[in-house]
């Protein structure tokens, strides 16, 4: 889900109903008392030729989730298990949420329309099954600022305010809710499996893994990768590869997720769902972005180790149709995946020709140091020093100018966009998320959220499409 959305045809294919006994449930969607639609992804919609659809049409299925032509029948509520801040949940599903739809993109990409605030399903336990429009205007300024960072992220596709008034007890209630969809590469989750693996459905921890493999195929594992044939060991390496990536993304755009659970990691290495996300202010590898996160398990600085160790429960997962050493091995690849992908994306921000940061991998790790140093020592928001630093208007002493030398000395992209040529970089630190709500909040004025998607957009189309590695799905 990179790079600029092209137009496509309507191609509807859901393939998960071959798999869809023993991995869903279907169920229904909850009925609103309105729909108002506040957010339209129109580019992405024309990405899967939905952009034909008007005002009716977009409520009809994005509201009271009318089924699209030649697809799902009915919605499925994903079955899934998984780790929770490290502690084994296995009353956990898609409780407020559904898998709506499945289409091929232009590229023959098989995505998802799923959905957050639908209503209650088998695993909503004792929760509503709703999204309150604050939590749906974060996700759409989450999403929109972590793609134009060239994250790997889940798209929001459409918002619609449904009159609902929900009580929350960390947010002023009562409060207006929304019904969120969102488009993605996919909903299998590492604790898809994990809930096989520990029901002994074996079989079906096969056929998952050749499902997942058929429909986010990726490269071959490395020629000398023990058992590389082995549909669970090519799985596990693909995941790695991605998630990998996934985790330097979120350092490379000064991200912190907050709820880094196995349920929340997609086999396709796509980020998606949104909770208390942040932005850093500053240059802390001790910040975090849950209230509730009191050991700080998924801190800024440490969210790789979090990642790694979520891809270690996959291998754990997959052990009953596997040995363990071709995993080990898979699994010790995301050290050197992560600090190449490091390298890689924070040169991309920087401006550095993405063959040298490739071809000299010592000079562009010391690169990515020296900035990491500097960024501490001035105390600059991430976006702000990034900024100056590919304008060539950062200055300073010590280690500000032992990092502005090295950049210096490096081949950097011509930057015509005009977007480098202004002031401040577009950021989305929470003051001014929370400035965004303000408006929409006190006068339901949204002409401020607006215009923040515009300026991520433009952001987006300033720095251009994100390198990718190679196990991605294609």
């Amino acid at each position: 889900m990179s790079g600029i959305p092209q137009p496509s045809p309507y191609r509807p294919d859901p393939a998960i109903t071959g798999i869809a006994d023993w991995i869903a449930d279907s169920v229904r969607a909850a009925v609103f008392p309105q729909a108002i639609t506040r957010f339209r992804n129109r580019r992405w919609a024309e990405a899967v030729g939905l952009d034909g659809l008007d005002d009716a049409g977009w409520t009809r299925h994005f509201a009271c989730f009318e089924p699209l032509d030649g697809n799902l029948p009915q919605p499925l509520a994903l079955r899934y298990h998984g780790h929770q801040f490290r502690s084994y949940n296995p009353d956990i599903g898609d409780g407020r949420g559904f898998l709506f739809a499945q289409m091929r993109d232009g590229a023959g990409r098989l995505l998802d329309l799923g959905t957050k605030g639908s209503g209650q399903t088998p695993y909503s336990r004792f929760g509503d099954g709703r999204l309150t429009l604050k939590g749906a205007v974060r996700e759409v300024l989450a999403t929109e600022q972590l793609e134009a960072l060239g994250v790997n992220t889940s798209k929001t596709f459409s918002v619609i305010e449904t009159g609902e008034q929900l009580d929350r007890n960390d947010e002023p209630s009562p409060t207006r809710s929304a019904v969120l969809v969102r488009l993605s590469h996919g909903h299998i989750r590492i604790g898809s499996f994990q809930r096989l693996a520990a029901l002994e459905e074996h079989d079906h921890l096969a056929m998952l893994t050749d499902y997942a493999l058929a429909q986010y195929p990726g490269p071959p594992p490395p020629e000398d990768a023990p058992d590389r044939d082995l549909p669970p060991v090519r799985l596990l390496h693909l995941v790695v590869e991605r998630l990998a990536d996934m985790a330097a993304a979120y350092a490379s755009a000064g991200f912190v997720h907050g709820v880094l659970n196995t349920d929340n990691m997609n086999i396709s290495g796509e980020s998606f769902d949104y909770g208390p996300w942040r932005f850093l202010p500053r240059w802390d590898p001790a910040f975090t972005a849950a209230y509730f996160d009191h050991s700080g398990l998924y801190s800024f600085g440490r969210q790789a180790e979090a990642i790694h160790w979520n891809c270690a429960q996959l291998a754990i997962a997959l052990r009953p149709i596997c040995e363990a050493p071709p995993l080990v091995a898979a699994l010790e690849r995301f050290p050197e995946l992560y600090t190449a992908a490091v390298r890689r994306r924070f040169g991309w921000r920087l401006g550095v020709d993405a063959i040298w940061t490739a071809a000299h991998p010592d000079d562009a790790g010391a690169m990515v140091e020296a900035a990491e140093r500097a960024m501490r020592e001035r105390g600059m928001q991430p976006d702000r020093f990034l900024f100056a630093a590919r304008q060539g208007s950062l200055s300073g002493t010590g280690v500000v100018e032992d990092f502005t030398r090295l950049l210096a000395d490096v081949p950097r992209v011509t930057d015509t966009h005009e977007y480098w040529q202004g002031d401040t970089p577009q950021s989305m630190v929470i003051e001014e998320m929370e400035a965004v709500w303000s408006g929409i909040d006190r006068g339901d004025d949204w002409t401020g959220f607006d215009a923040v998607v515009a300026a991520q957009r433009r952001m987006g189309n300033a720095h251009g499409p994100a390198p990718m590695p190679a196990g991605q799905p294609i």
